[in-house]
């Protein structure tokens, strides 16, 4: 197989693995315990702490771990909602359903929600952020990174909006942490979130990073675990292999940069010199670096998917989270691209484990695949299907 796959997951590093071992073995204490196993687990998961905090550049004391991405999203906006009991939140149309769903709720319960616009690289304009903030405005969620184009946001200038403003500012990294460089100092960032399995982690694990001096209420209740903010007893081996993730994340972040996004540029000048019709989506200069989210006009994505899994290559058109829905692509939606453009829409999505055999043979299976599924297109008449070759 050739995974391409790698913003919905990545494979598990093996030095994530032996580090994980020991804990599921012989270290397998509770860590509220008093008893030595209870104390070196819990010493274990304050080095991963430490480990992950470090890859932000935030104190161990701003992490609090979660189960994931959509856990920590929803802590952030129903931690920070419940505190202040109504008032508005201001998120934007392209979010993670980790984000559009609990706003939904918040919104049943009377809450205002303002959903900012994009323009057609899925960039959103600070002004027009601006002219959304009210006096009400107690949270602004604006994602990071987009999971299906890989636009990156213009982080900085949004959160000094709103600590200009005093309004929180939430970010939904998972798709950026350990693929860019990321200072929650420097950005200005109050809460963020992150998901482990994103960056050769186990799946399961994540942190909701909450800046010093920010009060939310918990979403779970029960033993008063991590500091009270989220019970439950914690999952020791999986929050080791998280912390050697970030550590390892941290430690080869250029030169993983550098080769992903070498492999990326090659991929998508090959596909869009040598496959006609194709588009390339999202916004060509602030882009995470491991994301091709393309259009093929004339073909069916799920075609695609389906042609490309026979010849061994796993790839998607966009979100695995929201996939069984069945649904067109609310990112490319609020983009403004018509029904067609959606629904021929394929994202290629590269990490450490790819190399350059692999792209060539991506495309050149791609080259084969299209053609076959433009052959029987019912919009071949509309487009000349020329190979450029």
């Amino acid at each position: 197989m050739i995974y391409l796959d790698n913003a919905a997951s990545t494979q598990i590093h093996e030095d994530v693995l032996n580090s994980m071992l020991p804990y599921l073995k012989e270290q397998y204490g509770n860590p509220s315990s008093l008893h030595r196993y209870g104390r070196l687990a819990h010493k274990a998961i304050e080095k991963s702490r430490k480990q992950i905090a470090s890859l932000i550049n935030a104190e161990p004391s701003e992490i609090l771990l979660t189960s994931g991405g959509t856990e920590s999203n929803n802590t952030a906006l129903q931690g920070i909602a419940m505190k202040n009991t109504s008032g508005q939140i201001i998120t934007s149309l392209i979010e993670h359903d980790a984000i559009l769903e609990p706003c939904k709720k918040l919104e049943q319960n009377g809450f205002d929600v303002d959903y900012l616009p994009v323009n057609k690289f899925g960039m959103v304009d600070s002004s027009v952020l601006k002219s959304h903030i009210s006096n009400k405005t107690s949270l602004v969620s604006i994602m990071f990174g987009n999971n299906e184009v890989g636009t990156i946001q213009a982080i900085s200038e949004l959160s000094k909006i709103c600590n200009e403003n005093n309004i929180l500012f939430h970010t939904d990294a998972v798709q950026a942490v350990g693929k860019v460089p990321l200072d929650v100092k420097k950005l200005g960032i109050d809460l963020l979130s992150i998901s482990s399995h994103k960056l050769y982690g186990p799946k399961g694990i994540g942190v909701l990073y909450i800046k010093n001096g920010i009060d939310i209420d918990p979403v779970i209740l029960g033993g008063g675990q991590e500091h009270g903010l989220r019970s439950g007893t914690e999952n020791v081996a999986s929050i080791v292999g998280f912390g050697k993730a970030c550590e390892m994340a941290k430690n080869n972040l250029n030169e993983n940069i550098s080769q992903i996004k070498k492999l990326r540029d090659n991929l998508v000048e090959k596909i869009l010199n040598e496959i006609p019709e194709v588009v390339l989506n999202g916004h060509p200069q602030f882009r995470l670096p491991n994301n091709a989210h393309f259009t093929f006009l004339g073909v069916n994505g799920e075609d695609l998917i389906i042609k490309l899994d026979e010849y061994g290559i796993a790839a998607s058109t966009g979100s695995a989270c929201s996939v069984n829905t069945q649904k067109a692509s609310h990112v490319l939606q609020a983009m403004g691209f018509s029904l067609e453009q959606i629904t021929g829409s394929l994202r290629l999505t590269i990490g450490i484990f790819n190399d350059q055999k692999e792209i060539e043979q991506t495309v050149d299976i791609l080259k084969k695949i299209v053609q076959e599924l433009r052959a029987v297109s019912p919009f071949k008449e509309k487009y000349s299907f020329v190979s450029k070759n």
